[in-house]
């Protein structure tokens, strides 16, 4: 199918051979994307404010692809030339050292994007991108994505927000980072968890990402049996209570702990 303009619009179920043959899986079970509707995107960060009219110009560039857990979906230095938004699912982006310590910089879930910054600068990815649970994943190219900055506003508006949101959380991690105290490290981050998974209830604040020592590990630079050791002290003193599924949640107590 050709725009008035005469380019070839490139709509899910279809390819294009300006993309790699892996990226032209098309994702099952996204019915709604696929069928019409516009209900998963509109849950989408970028196209938040975007009327119906908006939203099937968008989708008619998207092209969906599933991962599995575990599966890595962009490797740190790699050439991209796409914007991944994930419809279902997590992921994480993570950097490796030289000693191959893992150091994951930021987890991202439904609704939310990434790969931008390869589209904006030109350069390769900064990091690896690891799908945590079964995932759904929205693809778009960098000339369609630049196509909807030139000719919709509310998203490039929204771009500078998110993008600025992500630029202060960055500079709050790197303050987490100068603590030497693991405790003040961790509660910083559980802190800085709370302002996106955070969710109040009568006896705390329930944080709905699911997290292991070894990713609390990760994100702060402490080992795991650190991570472990201050957990079990705040858990004996009643500041945390680890819920089913590795949720954690912070009590009243908690709010006691000092930076």
């Amino acid at each position: 199918m050709r725009s008035a303009t005469g380019k070839k619009k490139i709509g899910v179920g279809r390819t294009d051979k300006r993309f790699p043959s892996d990226i032209q899986t098309i994702a099952r079970g996204s019915s709604q994307v696929r069928g019409g509707g516009n209900g998963i995107l509109k849950n989408v960060e970028l196209f938040t404010s975007l009327a119906d009219k908006e939203l099937n110009q968008i989708r008619s560039h998207m092209i969906l692809r599933d991962f599995k857990k575990n599966q890595t979906i962009l490797h740190e230095n790699e050439t991209s030339e796409f914007m991944y938004i994930i419809i279902n699912g997590k992921v994480k982006i993570s950097r490796f050292g030289r000693d191959g310590k893992e150091a994951i910089l930021s987890m991202h879930r439904s609704g939310e994007f990434f790969g931008e910054l390869s589209l904006i600068d030109g350069k390769t990815t900064p990091a690896t991108v690891l799908a945590l649970e079964n995932s759904t994943v929205a693809i778009i190219s960098k000339e369609h994505f630049y196509s909807l900055l030139y000719t919709q506003q509310k998203i490039l508006e929204n771009l500078l927000r998110i993008l600025c949101s992500r630029l202060r959380d960055a500079w709050q991690k790197i303050e987490m980072l100068n603590f030497n105290d693991a405790s003040r490290r961790l509660k910083m981050l559980l802190n800085i968890l709370s302002e996106t998974y955070g969710y109040k209830t009568p006896e705390g604040t329930v944080l709905r990402v699911r997290l292991i020592h070894k990713d609390l590990a990760d994100m702060t630079g402490l080992t795991r049996e650190t991570v472990t050791r201050v957990l079990d002290r705040w858990k004996k003193s009643g500041e945390i209570e680890i819920l089913r599924s590795n949720y954690i949640r912070l009590n009243d107590e908690f709010n006691s702990i000092e930076l």
